[in-house]
């Protein structure tokens, strides 16, 4: 897969070290010189200009990444690049940082965004994640079409326990993703048998998330 990342701040480099090492092609473009470190990430494409310049994006043929990453530290950086490889490069996967959660309601398809990233809103729902059973928890929402990834920690003495989970007749919009046990990551097969401390990773739309709550969370004593 062939990524563009916009911003080789901390984020930006991290995110392009993981993708490298799972054999992506990556181009890190950077404005600031002082910034530059090709010797950091030597496997990676280093590019000097601001992503939000058009000529910037023909020279690099934006039009050719199979994914584009706004990961500036700057909000209106991230949205305009997002819009930008969106509608003028079509590229098929944008995916945008969010710095300021006040911003996050610019963050949709409307400006190219189909995934928005809020690293204040992932690590408070890590935390809530933590202490939360029996409820919903949002870990990431996607823009386009509507729906959030969730999570949900079934308790010690859930009613599912034992049952497998094709006995889960799961609201129409909502999938389950994988099932987290321990060190564990289970694919969610017809036949597994549900667990308590199980935790739930499902996508889901808003609108069936009240669904998923009566379904999954324990019934009040």
């Amino acid at each position: 897969m062939k990524v563009a990342i916009a911003g080789a701040g901390a984020v930006g480099r991290s995110i392009a070290r993981e993708l490298l090492e799972n054999s992506h092609e990556v181009t890190l473009i950077e404005r600031n010189a002082e910034h530059i470190d090709v010797d950091a990430i030597p496997a990676a494409h280093w590019r000097l200009g601001d992503a939000c310049e058009l000529s910037l994006l023909e020279s690099v043929h934006a039009e050719q990444f199979d994914v584009m990453i706004a990961a500036t530290g700057d909000d209106k950086a991230n949205v305009v690049l997002s819009l930008l490889a969106k509608t003028e490069f079509a590229v098929p996967r944008v995916v945008a940082r969010v710095n300021d959660p006040r911003n996050e309601w610019l963050f949709d398809e409307s400006w190219g965004v189909d995934v928005a990233v809020s690293t204040p809103r992932m690590l408070a729902s890590l935390v809530e994640e933590a202490v939360a059973v029996g409820d919903l928890v949002h870990i990431m929402q996607f823009h386009k079409g509507g729906t959030n990834l969730v999570e949900i920690t079934l308790p010690d003495d859930t009613p599912w326990g034992g049952k497998p989970v094709r006995k889960l007749e799961l609201p129409r919009d909502a999938a389950l993703v994988t099932i987290l046990r321990g060190h564990r990551v289970i694919v969610p097969a017809d036949d597994e048998p549900l667990e308590g401390g199980d935790e739930l990773l499902l996508v889901a739309t808003t609108e069936v998330e009240d669904e998923l709550r009566a379904l999954l969370r324990p019934p009040s004593p």
